[in-house]
């Protein structure tokens, strides 16, 4: 048995035409009838590294016999001159998350993965201690079980108060070792006591990782990097995923 964490997330590539430009992580989202796969917003727009791809592909099983089986999944960005993704903002700028609708109807129709919902935010009265273990569910530099399509996950904990905008941002800090491909990963936190709504995936849903933090003023040849990271409140989903 595969543990379903694991099939809640996707590689993902990004292509200018036919052109590989980078790679990084996902992961799905459901709601009501719709689905949604989630990443980081400069995952599909950069604008200060001039990153402007015009198609994603993930990866998606199509066994649930045989994990290695899978096909590639093309997504295009632009529809009518348009981006399809959506992204959100709030008082302190935009916030690095997007979301991009994912018709049904389109996936094979043995595809194998497992969505986060509503059901997996805390609710406001979860108690989420600074010191929390959690995981980020990624694939760092791109690497990955490449026979089972699977990605891997690096532990991590809760390094400021959750539930507190860190400097005034809509995210909160992860003390774990990260790499470039991991943006986008879901932050995650097991559940002592999964509710029926939660059985089929019984993890909760913190934050989308976006980025390591560094200090502006640290001597590159003396000091450490901190090993800090964002990680966008994942409530935000609410808000993109709208009708």
């Amino acid at each position: 048995m595969i543990e379903p964490i694991l099939l809640s997330a996707a590689c993902i590539h990004t292509f200018d035409q036919k052109q590989l430009l980078t790679n990084a992580s996902g992961f799905f989202f459901a709601r009501d009838e719709r689905l949604f796969l989630v990443t980081s917003r400069h995952v599909v727009i950069d604008e200060p590294s001039k990153h402007f791809p015009n198609l994603i592909e993930i990866e998606l099983h199509t066994d649930p016999d045989n994990l290695t089986q899978s096909t590639g999944f093309s997504i295009p960005l632009y529809r009518d001159g348009k981006s399809i993704w959506r992204q959100g903002q709030d008082t302190a700028g935009d916030i690095d998350v997007a979301v991009i609708e994912i018709e049904r109807s389109a996936l094979p129709a043995t595809t194998v993965y497992r969505a986060f919902t509503p059901e997996h935010l805390p609710r406001p009265q979860a108690k989420i201690e600074v010191g929390t273990s959690v995981l980020v569910v990624g694939f760092p530099l791109g690497f990955h079980d490449s026979l089972h399509h699977m990605p891997v996950v690096r532990h991590a904990v809760i390094a400021s108060a959750f539930g507190l905008r860190f400097k005034g941002q809509g995210y909160f800090l992860t003390d774990a070792r990260t790499h470039r491909g991991t943006s986008g990963a879901p932050v995650v936190m097991r559940l002592a006591q999964p509710n029926p709504q939660q059985l089929d995936l019984p993890w909760m849903l913190l934050g989308v990782h976006s980025a390591r933090l560094d200090v502006g003023t640290r001597d590159l040849i003396l000091d450490e990097a901190l090993g800090l990271n964002c990680a966008w409140y994942a409530d935000i989903l609410l808000t993109l995923t709208e009708s």
